[in-house]
């Protein structure tokens, strides 16, 4: 099965995505932000498939924020809506999206191990599991 997204839709996917990184980042200890984007950006842009194409850029003019909690007020239901969006279309490319964020938190997680990194992880897994 082949997906169709509207621009919208893969900005909501982009949003999702890099944005669950900028939040790992955000939960990472202070000097350790960088390392733990680097990470996160890699795992996205190493993504395949339709996803892939998708997420092999950040997304442009995304204000996220001051705070981390305005920018889980966006993120997390992204990430909800990215999933619902993609089950509806291809489960496949849905648990490769999945997937995909999932590779990159924990990425995040081994760059910057901690109970606060820990709880970020745990949120973004829960945001992606939401849609069952």
């Amino acid at each position: 099965m082949s997906i169709t997204l509207t621009d919208q839709d893969q900005l909501t996917l982009r949003t999702a995505a890099w944005g669950a990184v900028s939040l790992m980042s955000a939960a990472g200890a202070a000097g350790s932000a960088h390392k733990v984007a680097t990470h996160g950006s890699i795992a996205l842009t190493s993504a395949t498939g339709a996803i892939g194409h998708i997420l092999a850029k950040a997304p442009k003019g995304i204000k996220y924020g001051k705070t981390v909690a305005e920018l889980a007020d966006q993120v997390l239901p992204a990430l909800t809506a990215s999933m619902t969006l993609l089950n509806q279309q291809d489960r496949a490319e849905a648990d490769n999206f999945r997937s995909t964020v999932i590779v990159a938190i924990d990425a995040a997680t081994h760059t910057q191990p901690g109970p606060t990194v820990a709880d970020m992880a745990r949120k973004i897994t829960e945001a992606l599991d939401a849609h069952r």
